[in-house]
């Protein structure tokens, strides 16, 4: 037997409005999760020891700009040596130390360098390009470390939950520019640390006719 319950028909339009806007609100944006995009140039990583090794005994790197996640850009700079001695000058160096040292470029220099640098996330550097480094008081050459940085986007716990995605989570994302471009193979990377922004290389900007402060939308 099914009880029937009475409505009253005055409040049909207001219960019927409320129901809309409540589906409305769990109802992804067409446009997506909006995510600022910072583009990163070519930069490097030193443990305490190969810092040292460039700029001296005892030295440490000093502060140009804070970063998200802790991280600074430094004052330092060295010049990144590849095969056949072809080198690109003033590269910055990423602070603070870390327990490994590593070089991020572009593709581009990759070809520029005459090494074949594998796409990679920071930090996986087993068996990756090697890759000398020349500093005011030193020179090293690394067997691996070399890479080309996956596209990721870095996003707090909180951002990860508004864009209904996890750490590590490969995504999608559009570009809604002349260019009108969608890149796949994009990384989520969440940390308390992190400020939200899709970090791509020079090479992607470029090609994308991408600057720092556009936006992207995760699909």
């Amino acid at each position: 037997m099914v009880a029937v319950m009475g409505i009253d028909t005055s409040n049909i339009e207001l219960i019927t409005r409320m129901v809309v806007e409540t589906i409305e609100g769990h109802r992804p944006s067409e446009k997506g999760y909006v995510v600022p995009i910072g583009v990163s140039a070519r930069h490097v990583h030193l443990t305490q020891e190969h810092v040292e090794t460039l700029f001296g005994k005892g030295y440490t790197l000093t502060k140009k700009k804070d970063l998200m996640g802790g991280q600074f850009a430094s004052n330092e700079c060295v010049t990144v040596v590849g095969l056949k001695l072809r080198a690109i000058e003033n590269v910055r160096i990423l602070g603070p130390v870390r327990p490994a040292s590593q070089v991020e470029i572009s593709a581009t220099d990759a070809v520029k360098l005459g090494i074949k640098a594998p796409i990679r996330e920071s930090g996986d550097i087993k068996d990756s390009a090697p890759i000398a480094l020349v500093g005011p008081k030193g020179a090293l050459y690394l067997q691996e470390g070399c890479i080309v940085a996956m596209r990721h986007i870095h996003m707090s716990p909180q951002n990860a939950v508004e864009a209904g995605v996890h750490d590590k989570d490969i995504v999608s994302v559009k570009v809604d520019n002349e260019r009108g471009t969608i890149f796949n193979h994009v990384k989520i990377r969440v940390s308390d640390s992190f400020t939200l922004e899709m970090h791509i290389d020079t090479d992607e900007a470029n090609a994308c006719k991408i600057v720092t402060g556009d936006t992207v939308s995760i699909l």
